[in-house]
Order: C-alpha cells, then sequence, then structure tokens
C-alpha cells in the first residue's frame, strides 16, 4: 500500500504511460467539467484541510482513480490506496490504525483510496465506517457499478457521490496528443497520423486509460503511427466506420433493414460493428424502440417492452456489458413477426389532418366536467361503454369528416391476427356495417 507520490518507488519501477500522464493538478484533469467548477466538492476537498468521505462512480477510464491521486498529491496528503479485490477486513483495518497513528503523531491525513469499493463484502464496508465516521481518512471509493445497490447504506450516507461521465472523442484526443509531446509522456519521439488518431479514439470508446495503453504499445512498434501500427498495437482490425460519414449511415440503414428482413444474423453483425466503432449505444437502443413499434408493431407488442428495456439498460449499465441487453432486443426484434400497420395507420390519420380534415368533436364526446358544459349540449347522450354487453355500444366517435376513414388495417401477422379479426367485428358494430 504504497503512495504514488513515494519517488524512491517510482525510479524503481517503470510506469506505465497511463500512470505517468495522470494530471497533477485538478487543471489538468480532462474532462468532469461538472465536478471541477469553483464550489464544487472537490474543489473544496482540495482547497480545505477538512476530511472529506467521497464516492466516485463512472465508466472504466473516465479518471475516478486519477482524481483521487490529484486531490493527494495537491493537498500533501498520505496516499494509500487498497483493491476491494484482493483486499480483506485486516487489510482495511491495518490501513485506518496506520492513518490514525500519522494523524495523531504528524497532524498528515491520509487518503484511503478503495478501488472497485463494490467488490467489498458487508463487513469489509463496516470495517470502513469508524474512519468515515471520525473522519480519521479522506476516504475515497471508485465504483463502476450503482452504488446504491452495492454500497451499504450507512457508508453511503456519510459520504458524497459525484458521478464521472463517459469521456467526450475530444476528451480522448486532448488526452492522446498531450501524452504525445509532454516530457512526461513520448516527448515527442512518435508521430501520429491523423487517420491513426481517429482510429486510437474510436478504440478508447470513452475510456482514456484505455488510448494510452493502446499509444504505448503502438510507440515501441514504431516511431510513425499509422492505422495498421495501431490495429497490431490493439490487436484489432479498424472498424472501417465514419459517425458522421457515409458510413455511419450506410451501416444504420443495413442494421434497420436487416431487422427488418428477420436476418438475426446480419442485424447483429451490424450491431457488432455500431458498438466496436465506437457508436453511442443510447443511438442504438433509440433506432431498436423506433423499430419496435415502426417495423413490428402488434404482431408482437411485446418487443417495444424488450426494446424500452434494453434502452434503459443502457443508461443503467452501459458498454460493454449493455452490448448483451442491446444484443437481446435486435433478436427479438428480427425474428418477431413483423407488421407496420402501425406506422401506416399513424401517416394516414396525420396525412389527412394536415390537408384539413378535421371537424368537430361530436357533441356527446365533448368536455362536460366545467361549469356551463351542460348548458352548451357538452356530453348529452353520451352512452358510457362499459354500462352494455362486451363493453362496446354503437354512437358516433369520429367527426363527420373522417367518420369512414380506414387508418388501423391489421396485417395477419403474428399476434396481430387475432387482434385484425377482433378489430374487423369491432369496427363492422361501430359502424353499423
Amino acid at each position: 500500500m504504497e503512495s504514488l507520490f513515494d519517488s524512491a518507488a517510482e525510479e524503481a519501477t517503470p510506469q506505465p504511460l497511463a500512470v505517468r500522464m495522470r494530471p497533477r493538478s485538478l487543471d489538468e484533469v480532462v474532462g468532469q467539467r461538472h465536478l471541477l467548477g469553483p464550489g464544487t466538492p472537490l474543489r473544496r476537498l482540495v482547497e480545505s484541510d477538512a476530511p472529506m468521505s467521497l464516492f466516485l462512480w463512472g465508466p472504466p477510464g473516465t479518471g475516478k482513480t486519477t482524481l483521487a491521486y490529484v486531490v493527494a498529491g495537491v493537498t500533501k496528503r498520505r496516499f494509500v490506496e487498497i483493491s476491494a479485490v484482493s483486499a480483506g477486513v485486516k487489510d482495511v483495518r491495518a490501513a485506518i490504525d496506520h492513518a490514525r497513528r500519522e494523524l495523531g503523531l504528524t497532524g498528515r491525513q491520509t487518503v484511503l483510496f478503495v478501488d472497485e469499493v463494490h467488490r467489498f463484502n458487508k463487513a469489509q464496508q463496516d470495517a470502513l465506517l469508524p474512519a468515515v465516521e471520525n473522519r480519521w481518512v479522506t476516504f475515497i471509493g471508485a465504483t463502476t457499478e450503482n452504488p446504491y445497490f452495492s454500497v451499504i447504506s450507512p457508508l453511503l450516507s456519510r459520504s458524497l457521490l459525484l458521478t464521472l461521465e463517459p469521456l467526450a472523442d475530444a476528451d480522448i484526443q486532448v488526452v492522446i496528443e498531450r501524452a504525445l509531446e509532454d516530457e512526461r509522456g513520448l516527448a515527442g519521439r512518435a508521430r501520429l497520423a491523423p487517420e491513426a488518431l481517429d482510429h486510437l479514439v474510436r478504440l478508447a470508446g470513452g475510456d482514456a486509460r484505455r488510448s494510452l495503453t493502446y499509444l504505448e504499445a503502438a510507440a515501441l512498434l514504431a516511431d510513425e503511427i499509422t492505422v495498421e501500427v495501431v490495429e497490431r498495437a490493439a490487436d484489432k482490425a479498424a472498424v472501417r466506420y465514419d459517425r458522421q460519414g457515409d458510413q455511419h449511415y450506410d451501416v444504420v440503414s443495413a442494421f434497420i433493414k436487416s431487422m427488418r428482413g428477420s436476418d438475426a444474423d446480419a442485424a447483429l453483425h451490424y450491431l457488432a460493428r455500431m458498438i466496436e466503432a465506437g457508436e453511442d449505444p443510447r443511438f442504438i437502443a433509440r433506432r431498436v424502440v423506433i423499430f419496435a413499434s415502426e417495423d413490428v408493431g402488434m404482431a408482437d407488442p411485446t418487443c417495444l417492452q424488450t426494446a424500452v428495456a434494453a434502452a434503459q439498460a443502457v443508461q443503467l449499465i452501459g458498454l460493454p456489458e449493455a452490448g448483451i441487453n442491446l444484443a437481446h432486443a435486435v433478436i427479438h426484434c428480427a425474428t418477431a413477426p413483423k407488421s407496420n400497420a402501425v406506422v401506416k395507420a399513424i401517416g394516414a390519420a396525420t396525412a389527412d389532418v394536415r390537408r384539413g380534415l378535421i371537424g368537430q368533436v361530436p357533441g356527446h364526446l365533448r368536455d362536460a366536467h366545467y361549469p356551463g358544459a351542460a348548458g352548451l349540449g357538452h356530453g348529452e347522450g353520451y352512452k358510457y361503454p362499459h354500462d352494455f354487453e362486451h363493453g362496446l355500444v354503437r354512437q358516433d366517435y369520429a367527426p363527420a369528416e373522417v367518420r369512414e376513414r380506414r387508418y388501423y388495417q391489421p396485417t395477419r401477422h403474428g399476434a396481430e391476427a387475432p387482434v385484425a379479426e377482433r378489430w374487423a367485428k369491432i369496427r363492422s358494430f361501430l359502424r353499423g356495417e
């Protein structure tokens, strides 16, 4: 549990590029501007001597460990790191006891950083409580899991929860370019072709640490870093996909058309292609939700439920795991029976409205709840369907101008077949046919 700021330890072991390039101040941190502005908890922690307990929640490579190091370095606090993967209660208590002695003897505070704190069981988390409650340490816990599900409530209630966001492509580019030129990094010894830079950004997927790991590996292979060098370093073939260009639209189009054509394998190929190229998973989820109503519709009403659940999972979990949820929804959409009757129905109704086929709402359907409505005849003669057999009663519902229009014309596909049969009987009864 050595401090990062132990110079002897630094000299003894060459550090990876991602470690060497860690920011030395909050101003050097890339991204997370919502956490770093004046008056934010992190700023207060750095600018004051008061201990504070924090949870940093966010995807890998967004700067959780970096922020903990910066807090310790800038405030000159002693830094102790524990990994929840390998540490036990004994390690936690030993670190806290050492911090108490240091505080009592020298007055120097300790930053106790627990990485992947969600992996601690209840007993291990309980061991942290006295140190947090009595402010013996500045506790910082990093987690990629929702702490409301993975951290005990007494510990969470005594700490501030800060949510980190995935780094934007522009942020990753800054990280890479800084590492190329900085003396702590490659110090100008390697040159990165523009297309190789774009490829590195795509491969990083919002993970700064991954981008620097790939860059360092590429720099060991060649001084002139091309796309091919990056591919060799990352052991990953380039995905020819430009999110702002034709490839973006071509792949998305093929993705939708493959689901519409019920080819689950092809749809999964394009899904994987978009994910590997760094496409925003929320964009993919939105397309699947739209497809569930536009191309499946009433042929399988549960398809929309699956698509919406996948979209929510993307928000909650994030990549890479959310790729499984997206694949679940894509397979459901691709293999479901298809019907575009819903989209055709709303399209036809909208077209009539835009053509001016509006008409007056029938008097018996108008709102009769406000004072004076009865005097205007609103609601007069309305027949309450629940009072009639089968919950159906013949009366005019649509304005006269569109009373005979047929908007919803169901197919005989999948679950829409019985709907079509039922709707035909209902319509015939209501229209007196």
